[in-house]
């Protein structure tokens, strides 16, 4: 592939967006959901259609979640689809859900593909190679050499179906970067790499825990690309903060749960057997309960996650996920990202959330919305921290990073913005060890700053007033670990 095709899958411009969850349609019928995420701000959703609902017999097709979900579009958002090679009949592990595995016959794979890609060409600009395949059993039940097998099949069939879309390599998640080079997951990509250099437009990287994180995760997979001679774009098609594993009391406890829920392996996880499960007595229900019962000696950064947490607690746990769902945002964005998906929208279906699920413990919480009357009608705090965000980022053209020298620990990002004044972004990291206050209750520090515009209004990330000043051609002012938006008037 040429350097002039490569860049043609250069996202356009700035877009922030939100993932609908791993299971559209799947588990109940296909709601609605792409006006919620629109009034948010969200200029892209990510959403999964498994091969199980598209053909779940040979040659017999269903539409109804692709155009259920083509039905929502107004034209003016961007369209991303993990497409998943899950099927009963198709795949060598026979399930309607996960784990994705090789399909029996790469000819049939081909021809799901371009009646999918075909159904939705000119609406549809992104498709992804099913989902962190290196995370083996659990998202892709096979190896590299065959998820590389599979991919260069749906790359072909997306270009005879819809030449202008651009395929999206399966995601890089935790599992990969939080190991080192030549970890088994490392060592998926590689081959993934060497062998599929050709087969893909984007690079997609899963960014979750602290966002100080962020630029060293996305220059670790440009470097891996360009060991292998294939660097792309890179898009965050999946982000969020905090997760247990990201504080070290948590993530102790964390893997205590993971060993005793996970002791016989990862299981075929389809709707029936789900659904089977809930009602079972399984070794990852058992874990979850006997880490329920102790709930009381938990560490508080632990807790926090767990349904049922003290309100202060809970509070607590909102004023981080939206000081680093800016912070993430942010940092991608400076590092040259233009697309950047915030992990979730809502749960994937309406009712009581099962406490006894890792993955909800893991990522429950993150969810914007909520359900009330079936209806995706309540706005978590970090609903409207990601819509404040989106509107002060309309129209970006580019987000640096400033380092300045003083005070220290000072964060500090420019956006050029088409057709407004300018937008400073600031806020002081706070590193504290202490399990009750997470930085928040130390005191703000002054900043004084170079500022082109002779006033200014500020906003922090909950939405709050904040006092700015401008004299002599400098902005005054004193943040904490909160983001600030300083807007030129």
């Amino acid at each position: 592939m040429t350097q002039a095709a490569t860049d043609a899958y250069e996202p356009p411009g700035i877009r922030l967006g939100v993932v609908r969850g791993v299971s559209y349609g799947l588990f109940g019928p296909p709601g609605t959901f792409v006006p919620q995420a629109r009034s948010l701000g969200a200029g892209i959703v990510r959403a999964y259609v498994y091969w199980s609902q598209v053909e779940p017999e040979p040659g017999r097709y269903r539409w109804e979640a692709v155009d259920a979900l083509l039905g929502q579009l107004d034209g003016d958002e961007e369209v991303w689809i993990t497409l998943c090679s899950s099927s009963p009949w198709a795949t060598r592990t026979s399930t309607d859900f996960l784990p994705p595995s090789p399909a029996h016959d790469l000819d049939a794979y081909a021809e799901f593909v371009r009646r999918v890609v075909g159904r939705c060409a000119g609406r549809v600009r992104y498709w992804q190679c099913d989902n962190e395949p290196s995370n083996t059993d659990l998202l892709w039940a096979g190896t590299a050499d065959e998820y590389v097998a599979q991919l260069r099949v749906m790359y072909a069939a997306v270009k005879e179906a819809d030449p202008a879309a651009a395929v999206v390599l399966g995601g890089c998640g935790y599992d990969v970067l939080s190991g080192e080079a030549g970890s088994e997951p490392w060592r998926f990509f590689e081959q993934v790499l060497s062998g599929g250099r050709d087969a893909f437009d984007l690079f997609d990287v899963h960014l979750y825990g602290d966002a100080a994180s962020v630029p060293a995760h996305i220059e670790a997979v440009r470097e891996l690309m360009r060991a292998h001679g294939c660097l792309r774009p890179v898009v965050v098609g999946e982000y969020g903060a905090p997760v247990p594993f990201e504080f070290p009391d948590a993530q102790a406890v964390m893997y205590e749960v993971f060993a005793e829920a996970f002791a016989g392996g990862a299981q075929v996880q389809s709707t029936q057997e789900l659904a089977a499960r809930a009602r079972q007595d399984t070794p990852e229900r058992r874990a979850m309960a006997a880490l329920y019962a102790r709930m009381p000696q938990l560490p508080p950064r632990l807790v926090m996650f767990m349904e049922g947490c003290p309100p202060e607690l809970e509070a607590r746990r909102h004023r981080i996920n939206c000081r680093q769902l800016v912070a993430c945002t942010l940092e991608a964005l400076a590092a040259g990202v233009r697309r950047t998906l915030y992990w979730n929208l809502a749960p994937e279906v309406p009712g009581p959330a099962d406490p006894l699920q890792i993955m909800h413990l893991m990522f429950g919480k993150l969810a914007m919305l909520g359900y009330r009357d079936g209806e995706l009608a309540v706005r978590h705090p970090a609903a409207d921290t990601f819509a404040l965000l989106a509107a002060q980022l309309a129209g970006a053209r580019r987000v640096t990073r400033v380092r300045p020298g003083d005070p220290p620990g000072l964060y500090a990002f420019e956006v050029e913005r088409a057709g407004r004044g300018p937008l400073l972004v600031l806020w002081n990291r706070r590193d504290t060890d202490d399990d009750t206050a997470d930085g928040e209750e130390r005191p703000p520090v002054a900043v004084s700053w170079p500022w082109p515009a002779s006033a200014a209004t500020a906003v922090d990330a909950f939405g709050e007033p904040h006092a700015v000043e401008v004299r002599d051609r400098r902005l005054r002012t004193a943040v904490s670990d909160t983001p600030v938006f300083v807007s030129g008037t």
